[in-house]
């Protein structure tokens, strides 16, 4: 296979940056889309010029650093998957590839296709946690947990944190991270006594990092590749609602 990989080439954070296009042939269908950019960086290299910077961990899908907006889908076009995870057999032979880093001003690019994501760190850091004592690890039976609770609480925490979410939002949200990261612990009963208090500072961490509000039209899920549901941000906006009526009521008093 041979593709035109048109790549975002920019040399440090606040400098220009332009899209620069690149021939690499010789590729099986097999190959994974990180494994065509390593063969592109060797030739680079090969060559004497700056090979591309991209971030990249477990290349499993579970790390989430691999995120890039690939033909303008965070991802690439395969529903459910990441980058590292995504094949060239997605791509037509001779296709022109597009490849951008995460577009959001909360993300501001480092070099090339890398950015700067510590912002969703800054929101974990915010409440993420269960921060309340609880002794010793007890038995894991022993605290009944009704099993759609579970499964939910599942399903948000399967959120990897990479941050597609935030690129496809026309707003630059991050609300589908916060609230998946709220969900998991808020359906559970260790995450109960914070629970108010997390909502609350989670999504003021997010707005002070300076990402948009969320308008709710799920762009977000639709790229998301855990497949993180939309309900999930309306369970925190619940959460977040009385907690505002709960510091109210109290203020009252």
């Amino acid at each position: 296979m041979k593709f035109t990989l048109r790549i975002w080439r920019q040399p440090e954070a606040g400098a220009p940056g332009r899209l620069v296009d690149y021939e690499i042939d010789g590729l099986t269908p097999e190959m994974s889309f990180l494994e065509m950019l390593d063969l592109l960086n060797e030739q680079l290299t090969a060559k004497s010029d700056e090979p591309v910077a991209f971030d990249s961990d477990c290349r499993e899908g579970i790390c989430g650093m691999c995120g890039l907006v690939i033909n303008g889908r965070p991802h690439g076009p395969q529903a459910g998957t990441t980058t590292c995870q995504l094949h060239l057999r997605s791509f037509r032979d001779g296709q022109t590839i597009t490849v951008e880093p995460w577009r959001s001003a909360a993300f501001p690019v480092i070099r090339d296709l890398v950015v700067d994501r510590s912002p969703l760190d800054r929101i974990i850091a915010a409440g993420g946690y269960i921060g309340v004592s609880t002794g010793s690890a007890p038995e894991a039976q022993a605290l009944p947990v009704p099993k759609p609770d579970a499964e939910a609480a599942f399903d948000a925490a399967a959120c990897i944190g990479c941050g597609a979410c935030v690129a496809a939002c026309p707003n630059g949200s991050a609300m589908l991270f916060t609230a998946a990261k709220a969900a998991h612990l808020a359906r559970l009963p260790q995450g109960q006594p914070e629970r108010d208090r997390r909502a609350r500072d989670m999504v003021a961490a997010q707005d002070a990092a300076g990402f948009g509000g969320c308008s709710t039209m799920g762009a977000c899920t639709t790229v998301c590749p855990k497949g993180i549901d939309l309900s999930t941000i309306a369970g925190l906006n619940r959460d977040l609602l009385h907690a505002a009526l709960s510091t109210a009521a109290k203020a009252r008093r």
